[in-house]
């Protein structure tokens, strides 16, 4: 914070929860509340670092975080994604949140002058049957579940909600007007992150028309202990599991 009053540009980095969670307060009163340049780099959002139990499953970080005033929450999906928000993150006022993953999918981008933009989505694949919102390095699970649910002649768009906050409501919008559900999938609680951001833009502007899903974390916490791979599938965010609780959404199973 000192060194950011000083007119410096700072990253400080840590894994999992601690420079996060250890540090809500200092980023609370210390950055945000002086709308400091800090970005904070976490690397092992999710079950990053599965094996080494609950204290390093960073899962309540996107909820926490983006209810705070005064602050930039990204988490990219992928190598590309990564390298464009770094950059952006440097040249942009304020504090940052940049939440990394093990995990990662393929979000290169699908037009070669694409420009990667703060708070505004990506749309990797197109779909009519429904949209899965992404958030993470687990966009390959939902890339999966896609191929797997077009063998089933239901056709899912993508969507990479790279950033958290500010949020790409536009987005949001066009999905409900063009297909006929919304799944969004995070490798956190389903409690405050991007699944009620979503509900929260579709309940305020009275869109209830469509199915509506959220896949993540159940309520509790993430007690068992294995890798990130193996977590996945204990707690449904697989991309089988995704593929089957879409089928069970569209098709009244």
């Amino acid at each position: 914070a000192g060194m950011a009053m000083e007119g410096r540009v700072i990253f400080t980095y840590s894994i999992g929860n601690f420079p996060t969670l250890r540090c809500l307060e200092q980023i609370r009163n210390d950055l945000c509340y002086h709308d400091l340049n800090v970005n904070i780099v976490s690397i092992g959002g999710g079950f990053s670092y599965g094996s080494l139990g609950i204290s390093h499953h960073a899962t309540e970080d996107l909820a926490i975080l983006r209810s705070l005033p005064n602050i930039t929450v990204v988490s990219p999906t992928g190598l590309w994604e990564t390298k464009q928000v770094t950059k952006a993150l440097f040249s942009s006022k304020g504090t940052g949140f940049l939440r990394l993953d093990k995990s990662k999918g393929d979000d290169k981008p699908r037009h070669a002058n694409e420009k990667y933009k703060l708070g505004k989505s990506r749309k990797l694949r197109d779909g009519k049957d429904c949209t899965i919102i992404v958030t993470g390095g687990i966009l390959n699970e939902a890339q999966l579940a896609a191929s797997e649910l077009s063998k089933n002649n239901i056709d899912a768009g993508i969507i990479s909600m790279h950033t958290i906050k500010p949020f790409d409501n536009n987005a949001i919008h066009d999905a409900y007007n063009s297909t006929n559900a919304i799944i969004t999938l995070e490798e956190h609680t389903t409690f405050g992150g991007l699944g009620s951001a979503v509900a929260e833009y579709l309940a305020d502007n009275q869109l209830t028309g469509k199915k509506f899903l959220r896949i993540g974390l159940d309520d509790g916490f993430s007690s068992i202990v294995g890798d990130q791979s193996y977590l996945r599938k204990c707690y449904r965010m697989d991309y089988k599991s995704i593929y089957k609780r879409i089928n069970k959404l569209l098709n009244n199973l």
